[in-house]
């Protein structure tokens, strides 16, 4: 059983230790494309944070104030920090058997939760922490609910172990239980799906709302898909052979960022203006990355969580967010 504290959770003082390999001006550029969030984090801001023991965190999201939304693979719990103290808080306490994998906030206060090997597609209002609705995407066997990002009136899904997209409607309003409102995507041109290993994982909106932007972990594909017919188009890779262990992505403007999570990196790429192509500019490193899973932007700074894949993942195992520079 996890075991989360029942009182904020005091910053750690530890000073950051970083480092930038390169891209200065490109991350300079994606500092001002960035829509909202855009005041940088003053550097008396933690840059590392505690979360619960036996946490077992994956997703991360911050929306238009400083707090870091994250979810637990342990039992679907949902923890969340003030950037500014880096103090924290169980807003929703989750349940046996659950998970919460990726997560996304909406500017409603809605968080779209990924469910993971249970297949589901959750709601959680963050005002009150209550659960809203649950979406039952698949069957609890097979499939593998991993990330979700929001676009137009639909928050999409990936499933790792199936070469499908599924999108759930958006909104207070529309929310409801059961299968009602489901879009199943199937994926296709140039999408391989690969059998018993995790395929589809991190997924972004590509520039301009052309679709979406799917990182495909093994062997390490970025696909273009197309939301009309579920076409997928892979992106040549300049600079980089694969993006092997890809997780969690953040795009701003026409910077990519993609966490390798077993390879403690954050490789940033450039995407060309038709979406056929990008080129690796530069990687960020840090030595308290300790397999970094997904990744947030607040100001200046990227926020991740670190998973521990290779740690015990007991309810005694520690974890903890991390901040590096854009």
């Amino acid at each position: 059983m996890t075991r989360n504290h029942p009182h904020p959770v005091p910053a750690t003082s530890a000073p950051s230790r970083r480092a930038l390999l390169g891209g200065t001006a490109l991350a300079a550029v994606a500092l001002t494309a960035g829509a909202g969030r855009a005041s940088a984090a003053p550097g008396t801001w933690p840059t590392e944070f505690p979360l619960p023991d036996g946490f077992l965190p994956e997703g991360i999201s911050i929306g238009d104030r400083p707090y870091a939304y994250m979810g637990s693979r342990a039992n679907g719990a949902v923890y969340r920090t003030d950037l500014r103290t880096g103090a924290g808080e169980v807003l929703y306490p989750g349940e046996t058997g659950t998970a919460a994998v990726g997560v996304e906030l909406d500017d409603d206060g809605l968080l779209y939760v990924a469910g993971g090997g249970g297949g589901t597609a959750r709601v959680i209002d963050t005002r009150t922490g209550r659960l809203v609705a649950t979406y039952q995407l698949t069957p609890t066997t097979g499939h593998f609910i991993n990330d979700v990002i929001l676009l137009g009136d639909r928050a999409w899904f990936t499933d790792s172990r199936d070469s499908v997209l599924y999108g759930v409607p958006r909104g207070r309003a529309r929310a409801a239980g059961g299968r009602s409102g489901i879009r199943a995507l199937p994926l296709g041109g140039d999408w391989v799906q690969t059998p018993d290993v995790n395929n589809a994982n991190g997924i972004v909106t590509a520039p301009g709302g052309r679709g979406l932007i799917v990182v495909s972990s093994q062997p390490g594909r970025l696909y273009h898909v197309d939301l009309a017919s579920g076409h997928a188009r892979e992106l040549e890779l300049k600079g980089a052979a694969d993006v092997a262990n890809g997780d969690g992505l953040l795009r701003l403007g026409r910077t990519l960022y993609v966490v390798q999570n077993r390879l403690n990196l954050i490789a940033v790429f450039a995407l060309d203006a038709e979406l056929r192509s990008a080129t690796l500019r530069s990687a960020i490193t840090d030595p308290r990355f300790d397999v970094p899973t997904t990744v947030a932007r607040w100001g200046d700074r990227l926020y991740l969580v670190n998973a521990r894949f290779t740690s015990p993942q007991t309810p005694e195992t520690t974890f903890n967010g991390v901040a590096v520079p854009l």
